[in-house]
């Protein structure tokens, strides 16, 4: 690798092409590929073995992959060692050094790229005020909250410009508030410099939050990408349906078609909705818990009635679990408002509106 790294090309400033790889027998993910957009905020969802840090590793350069390109600017950066790349990574113990003042961590990088002092100081400077923490120049990790050390280890990544910026589960560390706190400073963050980030985590809210592209991994591979949006409410498959977010699943069988519709037979009973598919394939309806209601409510039909087993009270809503009359293996999930007396033992009848239901064939 020679040569200056191109400012900008055209297409994808990342481009994942089927990376596989494996630990020992372990095929930790399997031809997976990706654009990652100038200027956006990735985040790679999934559960424990998903392969979301193992490519987050890759694209860093922490792992050579047993098959498949990475490109950075239009660049194969495939086999070059981290140092050589145009990424940073912010780590979940932030890896600050204790002995070090807090403008001497964060002008590590620009150290080692041999950036004269005088010049070096003034970008920490910068860096620190982006973050907030202009005063603490002089100070050592010790003395920082822990939010505050999450901001320096953004300021030290941020500060020798990098084409992306990794976060490998930055916020894990925090109590809940600071964590909430943090991801808004983050998603402002990114809007402010313009790098792209990306960010892993199995927390769906966190994703939410910040996400314009949502990616989420299962198994070593992408179950669904796309805004985060999106993936919420219209998900591609069973599994994003229940990891992104709750959902009740209705299993089904196509019955016929309309000219708009089909018509699905499921165990809670017949429910025609906007789709397309052949007569006699196995589906699934994936319906969120904010879509199920106690009254009917527009063009809405009933699910017929169901036992309510559980209630959790969560502020503005009850979480509310309660079996079907019907068929008692489909326990619906329903988002409730607090004013409802509800209790548990409660017979109560469940309605949907059909187009708020997603018809799923995998």
């Amino acid at each position: 690798m020679t040569g200056p790294l191109p400012e900008s090309v055209s297409g994808p400033l990342v481009e994942i092409r089927k990376l596989s790889h494996r630990f020992g027998t372990h095929k930790a993910l399997n031809e997976v590929s990706l654009n990652i957009e100038p200027g956006s905020y990735t985040v790679l969802l999934g559960p424990s073995g998903s392969g979301k840090t193992t490519l987050l590793n890759i694209i860093g350069g922490f792992i050579r992959p047993t098959e498949g390109e990475v490109l950075i600017r239009g660049r194969d950066f495939t086999q070059a060692p981290p140092a050589r790349r145009p990424t940073t990574t912010v780590f979940q113990d932030y890896a600050l050094f204790p002995h070090l003042t807090i403008g001497n961590n964060v002008g590590f990088g620009l150290r080692m790229r041999g950036v004269p002092r005088a010049k070096r100081m003034a970008r920490v400077k910068d860096a620190l005020a982006m973050v907030g923490l202009a005063d603490a120049v002089h100070k050592r990790p010790h003395q920082l909250s822990g939010g505050q050390r999450q901001r320096v280890a953004l300021a030290r990544a941020l500060v020798v410009e990098p084409a992306v910026l990794l976060l490998d589960e930055p916020l894990g560390a925090l109590d809940l508030k600071l964590r909430r706190q943090m991801q808004d400073e983050l998603k402002a963050l990114q809007k402010r410099v313009g790098t792209a980030f990306i960010h892993v985590t199995h927390d769906q809210e966190e994703a939410m939050a910040l996400a314009d592209h949502c990616v989420v991994m299962n198994d070593g591979r992408i179950e669904d990408q796309g805004p985060a949006e999106r993936v919420y409410s219209r998900p591609a498959s069973r599994f994003t349906s229940t990891f992104m977010g709750e959902s009740t699943l209705l299993s089904g069988k196509i019955l016929d078609l309309g000219m708009d519709e089909i018509r699905v037979d499921t165990s809670v009973g017949q429910l025609s909705l906007a789709g397309a598919g052949e007569p006699g394939f196995d589906v699934s309806l994936a319906i969120r818990p904010e879509h199920i209601t106690l009254v009917p409510e527009g063009s809405s039909i009933s699910l017929g009635e169901a036992t309510i087993t559980d209630i959790v009270f969560q502020g503005s809503f009850k979480r509310v679990l309660a079996v079907s009359m019907k068929d008692p293996s489909v326990t619906f999930i329903a988002k409730l408002r607090s004013s409802h007396g509800l209790a548990v033992g409660d017979r109560v009848e469940l309605y949907a509106t059909p187009a708020d239901m997603v018809l799923l064939s995998r």
